[in-house]
């Protein structure tokens, strides 16, 4: 049995949508100086929310200058912050898989210990802020 399949121009859209509403691509110019984040969510939201519930109660703990904070009835956000606490971006965690959360964190730099009383490596203790003067780890930076 042969399904048909839809016009190729509408599986680009479709494969765009979704890709667009999943995937979080950093503006490195917009995140200079980032230095820190943290979760902002309710209890509540995670309980419908499994993978991102799973991040925030098994991964957090794990990441160097990285928190939560609880806010009654708010979505799950993750907060981007810079080095005087100043908010550089907000990205929604709702759509998002535990696996897309993590690769997203590491990507913006976050040092992931291995348990969460691991001391943090002295060349990590500033992560994920990048030294001053430094050479762009991003062609688009």
């Amino acid at each position: 049995m042969h399904l048909p399949l839809p016009p190729p121009p509408l599986l680009l859209l479709l494969a765009a949508v979704a890709a667009a509403t999943t995937t979080f691509r950093p503006d490195w110019n917009r995140l200079q100086g980032l230095a820190r984040a943290r979760v902002e969510t309710c209890g509540g939201q995670l309980n419908r929310l499994k993978e991102v519930k799973a991040f925030v109660t098994q991964d957090i703990p794990l990441y160097h200058n990285l928190a939560m904070k609880h806010l009654p009835g708010a979505d799950p956000e993750l907060v981007l912050l810079g080095q005087r606490f100043e908010e550089l971006e907000r990205i929604p965690l709702s759509d998002m898989t535990r696996e897309e959360i993590n690769a997203l964190v590491q990507e913006l730099g976050f040092y992931r210990k291995a348990s969460p009383d691991e001391p943090v490596p002295p060349e990590y203790l500033r992560a994920p802020a990048r030294p001053a003067g430094g050479a762009p780890d991003h062609a688009d930076l």
